[in-house]
């Protein structure tokens, strides 16, 4: 009798140990971190894991979640042979709040999952620039007289051009670290207005839309835009940029044809009168 009681009495504890591994094994199997604990408008976001005890895993979800519930990311990203896995996000993309982010790795159809979080410090307009460290110069507009002045921080300009086609202008950078950059933009050489009122840019950071700051006057734009590391075009598209000529050229062919407009009328009179 009392080998059947120890029996039995084995068996629960048996069965209690195999129930109260189940939820650490599940919680325990994915490992996930971030490369920072915050962030502030336009770094990159690393994230990174491994999935263990886990023979063959193709895919796992990362979701990036405000700490409202709000969706701000969802990445399906793959788990290679070594069974990890890596993520990027760039922060500010579709984050519109200021504070803390949980990141949520799951997989499979039971949905196994891990979690980690980080703090967003704050979008563009919250971001002070520190321009302690900041090149200013200026540079020309590649094949045109039109000069833009600009400040980075970060990494280095490395030139400008126009696309015509697309009314917009190709800021070339080589993005050492996550910074900013400011260009103060002649409205004769890129301008947005709709029935002669401003109208906003659009501004792209290697094909992804990106925020900026701007300060506007009579003769010019000063845009602001903050960039990732490893960034390397800035496209701002607007509804007129330079033409064919450049703005010097182009005031230069004016004169010239009014000269020859002026000349071309005095001979005529003279013509006319004998002179």
């Amino acid at each position: 009798m009392m080998l059947s009681v120890l029996t039995v009495f084995s068996l629960c504890m048996v069965l209690i140990a195999i129930l109260g591994q189940v939820p650490a094994f599940a919680e325990g199997t994915i490992l996930v971190t971030t490369d920072k604990a915050s962030y502030t408008y336009g770094e990159p976001i690393f994230i990174s894991g491994e999935i263990k005890d886990i023979d063959s895993v193709l895919h796992a979800n990362v979701i990036v979640t405000f700490s409202d519930g709000s969706l701000a990311a969802l990445k399906l990203v793959p788990v290679d042979a070594d069974k990890k896995f890596n993520a990027q996000i760039i922060a500010g993309d579709s984050m519109t709040q200021i504070g803390t982010y949980t990141v949520t790795v799951q997989y499979g159809a039971e949905n196994y999952s891990s979690t980690t979080s980080f703090e967003f410090e704050g979008p563009l307009e919250s971001f002070v620039f520190d321009s302690s460290n900041a090149i200013s110069s200026t540079v020309l507009v590649r094949d045109y007289d039109d000069l833009i002045k600009y400040e980075i921080t970060g990494g280095k300009l490395l030139e400008v051009f126009p696309d015509v086609d697309a009314k917009s202008l190709i800021v070339s950078i080589d993005a050492i670290n996550s910074g900013y950059v400011t260009l103060t933009i002649h409205r004769l050489t890129l301008d947005a207005t709709i029935n002669g009122q401003d109208h906003d840019f659009f501004v792209l950071i290697d094909g992804e839309e990106a925020d900026f700051d701007e300060i506007k006057s009579s003769t010019d734009r000063v845009l602001t835009i903050a960039f990732p590391a490893g960034a390397e075009e800035i496209e701002i598209i607007g509804t007129f940029v330079v033409p064919e000529f450049g703005t010097i050229a182009a005031m230069i062919l004016a004169v010239a044809i009014i000269s020859i407009i002026a000349i071309s009328t005095k001979s005529r009179l003279c013509i006319v009168s004998r002179c």
